[in-house]
């Protein structure tokens, strides 16, 4: 029996006190990382919300084996943000869809979710009206006419059904309460209520495609509702990503159980703190440009030194050399030289390890 065939669908229950140590630990690490973000400045902030974005649009695809190219996606997302990233190259009006719908969960994630609003989402992430060579009824509910809707894996013919979803004809009354329950006050936990979102949503499987990435994409709408930013530090597609095998099975587990999804939560929690944790690796060069600049704030350092800093502390490949050096500042191999010894008297940078040809130059912070 699916969870939706049961009589007292959907009503949701969970052992609160079981979840609570968990609720605890994410909303003090939730804490934690708004709060270092608050330190640094605007800019770094943006590019924090850059980073993060790019990364969750990424891997929510990838989730369902679907890779999207990092510089197109990273090149929409700026566009959209009014952010000037130099050289950006033409971007995939599919990408433009993913990147589309990411930005509307959460830059307007205090906006009312409606079916109009799916159906604008579900058009984004299928603008030709096909999912690969297959056609997708696109922004409507499914209708179930090539049959039901099922989860299934392994070759044609010995196909295992993993879950089969709800008959078409109940979607919309399905998607009524569902979105009545979204846009109601209640006094959940909101992290809660992004994790049980995600799974009403997914169990619904109210589209003919893309119902896991609009699941997720409303998780982290309720997740931005809860930070109260829409600016994104972590990524729960990443982390999903990273545990996508678990994830689908306890998605099937709990698909065939009874209403206390106490296990779902509990992962998505967990999901969720280890998400927060990882955050702190991918922002790591973001908070090191922070203390960077707040190390040497008042350094004087002329226009050459400051553009080849602001661009060793920017995504920048290899090791500077004094030849990089002078290439980037367009001046001669001497006046690199001297400004490099410069820097090093005034602490800005340190010598690496390695002499010779290998000698190379790292920022103090």
């Amino acid at each position: 029996m699916y969870i939706h065939e049961r009589r007292d669908w959907p009503r949701f229950r969970w052992d609160a006190i079981t979840l609570a140590p968990a609720l605890a630990e994410a909303h003090r690490m939730l804490g934690h990382l708004l709060g270092s973000m608050q330190a640094v400045g605007f800019d770094l902030r943006n590019e924090a919300n850059l980073q993060t974005l790019a990364v969750n649009v990424l891997r929510t695809s990838e989730i369902e084996g679907e890779m999207l190219d990092p510089a197109q996606v990273r090149s929409s997302l700026a566009r959209r943000l009014g952010m000037d990233i130099g050289g950006a190259p033409l971007v995939d009006r599919h990408v433009d869809g993913v990147v589309e719908m990411h930005l509307d969960a959460t830059g307007h994630c205090r906006q009312r979710l409606d079916a109009d609003r799916l159906f604008g989402w579900h058009t984004a992430l299928f603008p030709s009206g096909r999912s690969g060579m297959l056609k997708v009824l696109t922004g409507q509910w499914r209708d179930d006419s090539t049959g039901p809707m099922q989860v299934v894996s392994g070759p044609m013919g010995r196909e295992r059904v993993h879950y089969q979803a709800p008959d078409a004809a109940r979607v919309k009354k399905e998607m009524a309460t569902f979105l009545k329950w979204v846009n109601g006050k209640d006094d959940l936990d909101p992290l809660i209520k992004a994790g049980l979102a995600h799974f009403w949503f997914v169990t619904i499987h109210p589209f003919e495609d893309g119902n896991g990435r609009i699941a997720r994409a409303i998780a982290d709408m309720l997740l931005a509702r809860a930070d109260g930013s829409p600016q994104r530090f972590y990524s729960m597609s990443a982390q999903i990503r990273a545990e996508r095998a678990k994830y689908y099975a306890l998605l099937q587990r709990m698909q065939q159980g009874t209403m206390d999804v106490t296990r779902w939560l509990a992962w998505f929690i967990a999901c969720l703190c280890r998400s927060l944790k990882a955050s702190e690796a991918m922002l790591s060069s973001v908070l090191m440009k922070h203390r960077f600049w707040q190390t040497h704030a008042k350094t004087a350092l002329n226009p050459r030194q400051l553009k080849v800093l602001t661009r060793l502390l920017d995504n920048f490949k290899g090791n500077l050399t004094s030849t990089k050096y002078a290439k980037i500042a367009k001046t001669s191999q001497d006046t690199a030289s001297r400004d490099i010894a410069d820097l090093i008297t005034k602490k800005v940078l340190r010598k690496g390890k390695g002499g010779g040809r290998s000698t190379h130059y790292l920022p103090v912070s």
